[in-house]
């Protein structure tokens, strides 16, 4: 595929909250233009496959049927956009590091390292758990993976920054994390992310996390070689895999690869007897929400899935001409996706013989909320509200409680939250803030019933 001209979501600045985007700089790859549409009058029309008909037109006639339309579904994502599932590893070699009181005496943290040959050698990858120390059984946890360490979550001066490559700029200097930002999620006026460690203790919940970066590194798509995003991207554990056969259009991605580490997180969950892995709570947000909604896709184990704010790639239609797409996703992000993925680029309405909204419902039947940001346009979240509606027959089909068959909602409304399916969006900055949390917890509350199994 020739290369793009790149409208990045870096390249775009608002005038303030609720301007249109404006154009600040471009980058002309091979001098083909890339139209990035913010018109919502010029979406333009496609046309979106019935998540309960089978490709050779089949329809799903009874709940039985569903897991084999399922596979379908994912077999299309990992020959065509996402990459084929990386195996399970050979070994999973788990090691107590640390232990403490931690959080004024509220939680238990541990530290984990986690290997994936018998003799640990090879990747490794650190996890941090924090488990309510006023328990009284197992309990549900959280898991997700974070930019740039667990330190910043937490004012604890004895958590180290995390290994491996990271890009540059906010704590990151020659490619390595500092720990000056220890704590800064806990800053309530840092944009962006927050972290209300006390609060999700105190409703229950455990947590555990580890960093991207240690799975596969992240390289922006203007940086140089060596950090080239087709070669320098492919370390961290695809050491497991073996060369690549560059031959191939579905090789395994960094986004394939962050998904396979939250199940082995999971793994580790399940060995931990504080936790209770069968009410797990997968979440992430932006690129790592993409990683976490693959993840539930991919491991029936995830109970509950609440993906926030994961744009293009993630639960937004491709189809739909808003904002981001496929074209400024595969260059600008190549390593995410696999190569038969730059074969839409062109023109997805026409091309493309699948949707974001197959994804989504390859979470069904279990429970699902999907969190947006009203303030980018880049990242559409009025294309993540409509892949929902076009997925939630599937939860009705298998005698779920649905997303409610209500219009757009308004910032902050709740109406589209149905038992086990949802969406809901916000304002503000991009990240997971303490509203985000509220609802992540309230509707994981509603699916574990929690108040009567702590």
């Amino acid at each position: 595929m020739k290369k793009l001209l790149i409208l990045s979501g870096c390249l775009l600045v608002a005038g303030g909250v609720g301007a249109a985007p404006r154009l600040v700089a471009t980058n002309n790859y091979g001098g083909i233009k890339v139209v990035v549409n913010y018109d919502p009058t010029k979406t333009g029309s496609y046309t979106l496959e019935d998540p309960l008909t089978f490709v050779d037109g089949r329809k799903v006639k009874s709940t039985a049927d569903w897991p084999a339309r399922r596979a379908e579904l994912l077999q299309i994502f990992a020959k065509e956009m996402y990459g084929v599932e990386p195996p399970k590893p050979d070994a999973l070699v788990t090691e107590l590091v640390k232990e403490k009181v931690t959080c004024d005496g509220y939680a238990t943290r541990r530290q984990y390292d986690m290997w994936f040959k018998a003799d640990k050698s090879g990747p490794c990858i650190t996890w941090f758990m924090w488990i309510p120390r006023s328990a009284k059984g197992p309990v549900p946890v959280i898991s997700l993976l974070n930019y740039r360490g667990a330190h910043e979550f937490v004012m604890d001066g004895d958590i180290p920054p995390p290994r491996g490559w990271s890009r540059n700029g906010r704590g990151v200097t020659d490619n390595a994390v500092k720990p000056i930002n220890r704590g800064v999620q806990l800053d309530q006026n840092h944009g962006g992310s927050i972290f209300p460690l006390q609060m999700i203790l105190a409703r229950g919940y455990a947590v555990m996390m580890a960093c991207y970066t240690e799975v596969s590194p992240d390289p922006d798509w203007f940086e140089k070689p060596p950090y080239d995003q087709k070669t320098y991207s492919y370390t961290g554990v695809f050491e497991l895999w073996g060369p690549r056969d560059e031959s191939r259009t579905d090789n395994i991605t960094s986004l394939g690869a962050w998904a396979w580490a939250l199940s082995r997180g999971l793994d580790l969950a399940e060995r931990v007897p504080e936790l209770d892995a069968k009410r797990s709570v997968v979440t992430g947000c932006s690129r790592l929400g993409k990683a976490a909604l693959l993840a539930a896709a991919r491991d029936e184990r995830f109970a509950v899935c609440v993906p926030n704010q994961c744009g293009g790639g993630g639960v937004c239609l491709a189809k739909r001409n808003f904002g981001e797409s496929v074209a400024t996703e595969v260059v600008s992000f190549s390593h995410w996706y696999c190569r038969a993925y730059d074969k839409y680029a062109a023109d997805p309405a026409k091309l493309l013989t699948f949707d974001q909204h197959l994804l989504v419902a390859c979470i069904a039947p279990r429970p699902l909320l999907v969190e947006g940001m009203t303030d980018s346009p880049w990242m559409d979240t009025e294309g993540e509200y409509l892949a929902c509606r076009a997925a939630a027959p599937v939860w009705k089909f298998l005698g779920r409680e649905t997303m409610p068959d209500v219009p757009y909602p308004d910032d902050y409304c709740e109406d589209a939250i149905g038992g086990q399916f949802g969406y809901v969006r916000r304002p503000h900055q991009h990240g997971i803030s303490g509203y985000d949390w509220n609802w992540l917890l309230n509707f994981a509350d509603h699916q574990f019933k929690c108040d009567k199994r702590r």
